[in-house]
């Protein structure tokens, strides 16, 4: 279960990456290069549809590693990430500006991030075997 779990985690905190990167680079990259505003890239809609990849592999790793690990702050970081994303995917942009959606998208990205990260490293600490910890 232990390589199962660091496994989703690493995968989690590549979509949170991906997150972080589309918003902070993607203004940029639409001034160099116009023609990717067409795409889905250049869409809003993007967000969400990382999200149906996001949500899932976070609650299946974050559940199983605060299961693990008896430690609350794997899934604490996670949800309150969660929280933030969620509806900054859906209504960021009409209620911060572009601005605001942004810092919130970065912010709950890296509060995702770092529920997997604690989540991977109380994995790492445990151990080599498969048993479970604590």
């Amino acid at each position: 279960m232990k390589s199962a779990s660091i496994n989703i985690d690493k995968v989690a905190i590549g979509l949170s990456t991906v997150c972080t990167v589309h918003c902070l680079l993607l203004p940029i990259i639409l001034v160099m290069l116009p023609a990717l505003s067409t795409n889905i890239f250049g869409d809003e809609i993007f967000h969400q549809w990382l999200l149906i990849a996001v949500i899932p592999t976070s609650l299946i790793a974050l559940t199983m590693g605060c299961r693990q690990h008896k430690n609350l702050s794997v899934m604490i970081f996670g949800l309150l990430g969660l929280a933030i994303l969620i509806p900054t995917a859906f209504f960021g942009h009409d209620l911060l500006g572009e601005a605001g959606e942004k810092i919130a998208s970065v912010l709950g990205a890296a509060f995702i991030a770092l529920g997997h990260i604690r989540n991977s490293s109380l994995c790492k600490d445990c151990g080599s075997t498969d048993q479970q910890c604590h």
